[in-house]
């Protein structure tokens, strides 16, 4: 799992028992995942489908750095099905897990729309040197 996204939990994020609002968390999970969802799909309409069981695992205080980790496991003839793991940047200790995330590729139409897409695709792969003679 890649961890590319970091967020400083500040007080505004903060619930009133001083640890990160689960709420804020959610958010941000569900904007970083659907970004991962467009990058691999290379389509801006996606749209959350589904979001199983949230384990929130800890706590996480004010000042804390936590960082996102998102990865497909599925990809299916209109959806792509993500994993999610959210941990403190700094000690590594797990604060939650989401273990089934499903966007769907929507056509100009609105309506689901294959995506032609079955593996993962990397930033190295997207950007390859055209310059090079094959």
């Amino acid at each position: 799992m890649n961890f590319h996204t970091r967020k400083w939990v500040k007080p505004e994020d903060l619930n009133p028992n001083g640890t990160l609002f689960g709420g804020s968390l959610l958010r941000w999970i569900d904007e970083e995942a659907a970004i991962y969802a467009i990058v691999q799909l290379g389509n801006q309409r996606v749209v959350t489908k589904y979001i199983s069981e949230i384990n929130f695992v800890s706590a996480s205080r004010q000042g804390d750095i936590i960082e996102l980790g998102i990865t497909a496991t599925e990809f299916g003839r209109t959806s792509i099905t993500l994993t999610c793991e959210v941990r403190n940047k700094i000690t590594r200790k797990s604060i939650l897990t989401v273990e089934k995330m499903v966007f769907v590729n929507l056509g100009e139409d609105g309506l689901p729309a294959p995506h032609g897409r079955t593996e993962i695709k990397y930033v190295k792969d997207q950007f390859k040197d055209e310059s090079a003679v094959e």
